[in-house]
């Protein structure tokens, strides 16, 4: 069960237009074959003036199984590009409590996890992004009209992964906020028993307005937007 949650945090957040970001929260429903489960929030916020922070929670129930978890990412832009500095995740619910922290120490080119005692053996990628911040490089990348993406990741535990998408088309999608007319993209994996698909909103500061993850061809979890709120910049 644990698994299908992992994908409600792994796949889009915060907005771009110009720069500086958009700083906003965005409220959603979490839902399970129809049936609504939980909630979830994200929220990007700037800390001073190159410096951000985007935030992800989410509550989730199902049957006897509970869900309560956190992740922030702290991160500077160069270039329009983000540069993570720091990435953690919280866990709480039914099953063993995480708490994973990344950070990136640029200046000696090293990987540091909260879980070992030295600095990570992963090779060291200028262009690394962490579980969250790869997001806001592939939305500047759609709205300069790019269709395929891809990002080298550093995963919460330290891992190196490759995530890949395309854009999937246009679509006018019905939410509990209305009609939204949407880009849709996928995410690209080696087989095709997964299947990720998500919804951005020109209209939203393309955010993210709903997403699908599937295993198979059974739906895992839905999401949905239900409130947005934009910030006025510092």
């Amino acid at each position: 069960m644990c698994a299908w949650l992992l994908g409600l945090s792994a796949i889009f957040s915060c907005s771009i237009v110009a720069n500086p970001l958009v700083s906003y929260n965005a409220e959603y429903q979490v839902s399970r074959k129809g049936s609504v489960k939980g909630t979830a929030y994200r929220e990007l916020k700037q800390l001073d003036q190159n410096t951000y922070q985007l935030k992800y929670k989410s509550d989730i129930e199902w049957m006897i199984f509970s869900d309560e978890r956190e992740e922030t990412s702290k991160f500077n832009m160069h270039d329009d590009t983000p540069v993570p500095l720091e990435y953690s995740m919280v866990r709480t619910g039914t099953g063993p409590d995480k708490d994973y922290k990344i950070t990136f120490d640029r200046k000696n080119q090293a990987i540091i996890s909260n879980q070992e005692k030295y600095p990570l053996g992963v090779k060291w990628i200028e262009e690394q992004q962490d579980l969250l911040t790869y997001q806001l490089q592939l939305r500047k990348e759609l709205m300069a009209g790019k269709q395929k993406f891809s990002y080298p990741i550093i995963d919460k535990k330290g891992g190196q992964r490759t995530y890949d998408f395309e854009v999937d088309g246009k679509e006018t999608i019905t939410l509990p906020i209305g009609n939204v007319e949407t880009v849709r993209i996928k995410r690209l994996y080696d087989d095709d028993k997964r299947q990720v698909t998500v919804w951005l909103a020109p209209d939203y500061d393309y955010i993210v307005v709903k997403m699908y993850k599937g295993k198979e061809g059974i739906e895992q979890f839905q999401v949905q937007l239900t409130k947005y709120e934009k910030h006025t910049p510092m």
